[in-house]
């Protein structure tokens, strides 16, 4: 299994899982790779630090360092130490935290809500003016019809969800 970090055009990084070099190689020539948060099918390979399974850790000698420095040294990641020496961006770790916090929201939206495609802008008018039961919903529409629901008092509010969402993501 090869694990590969990926980056789309608009620089949102992620994880992609190949069976080989030419899995991910045939996947990225028939453009089958996309981006989870944007859908951006414009992907290239970062640089890794490869991820080591060393199994148990190694034995220390007693008495080679006082438990109280133990506990205060600091623990670095593989993936810390490679953004030390400039591979990844300032701020990515706080970057990936935000990517994996609008994951969660876009599929808890998918999970919550009732997906009625194109007929969005025609069940939002039914449940504003009760002729449908109130639920939560989403769509597809286009900007014009959007603006005509906003100005008859129904709110929509665009949300770009990556296909997939309701499924599990790898």
């Amino acid at each position: 299994m090869k694990v590969f970090n990926l980056r789309c055009g608009a620089h949102h990084t992620f994880e992609g899982w190949f069976a080989s070099e030419e899995d991910y190689a045939s996947q990225t020539e028939r453009g089958l790779l996309e981006c989870p948060l944007c859908g951006d099918k414009v992907i290239q390979k970062m640089p890794s630090a490869p991820r080591i399974n060393l199994g148990a850790k190694p034995s220390v000698p007693a008495n080679t360092e006082p438990a109280q420095a133990q506990a205060e040294r600091p623990t670095t990641s593989l993936t810390e130490t490679a953004g030390a020496t400039g591979n990844e961006a300032p701020g990515s770790n706080e970057l990936r935290a935000l990517q994996a916090a609008y994951l969660q929201f876009a599929r808890q939206v998918a999970q919550q809500t009732e997906d009625v495609g194109e007929r969005f802008a025609e069940e939002a008018r039914k449940i504003h003016y009760g002729e449908s039961e109130e639920r939560g919903i989403r769509g597809k529409t286009t900007p014009k019809e959007a603006e005509a629901l906003l100005e008859e008092g129904i709110s929509v509010m665009p949300l770009f969800l990556p296909d997939g969402i309701e499924g599990p993501l790898q």
